[in-house]
């Protein structure tokens, strides 16, 4: 079993940054796949940013250039640097952990884009 927490949203103005955390109860070396999504309210859950145990990324277009992934094996934690927020990027935001069992999800974190 993995557990994660996410941390690090809030209220932003636009053109500023954050950085989400997600801190997993367990190593992540194994975990083949770590991820953020993200959820507007009357939108579906959409991929964010994903990070697979090689290290390579993938990112939604919306998020490309402005967003980035990382993961701290040594600290059990995944990242995602936010920069040059937009109104759009406001949703609860989502960690999740891919095992070969099951897929793993945290309780979000909220972040707010606004003036």
């Amino acid at each position: 079993q993995v557990q994660l927490v996410e941390s690090g949203g809030g209220l932003v103005q636009p053109g500023g940054s954050l950085r989400l955390s997600c801190a997993a109860s367990r190593s992540i070396v194994s975990i083949y796949g770590m991820g953020w999504y993200r959820q507007a309210p009357g939108k579906q859950r959409e991929l964010v940013a994903r990070i697979i145990s090689s290290g390579r990324t993938n990112y939604a277009d919306s998020v490309k250039g402005r967003f980035t992934i990382s993961r701290d094996s040594a600290k059990n934690t995944v990242y995602l640097q936010m920069s040059s927020l937009k109104a759009e990027d406001t949703a609860v935001y989502y960690c999740n952990a891919e095992t070969p069992s099951r897929v793993y999800w945290g309780q979000g974190t909220q972040v707010t884009v606004s003036s």
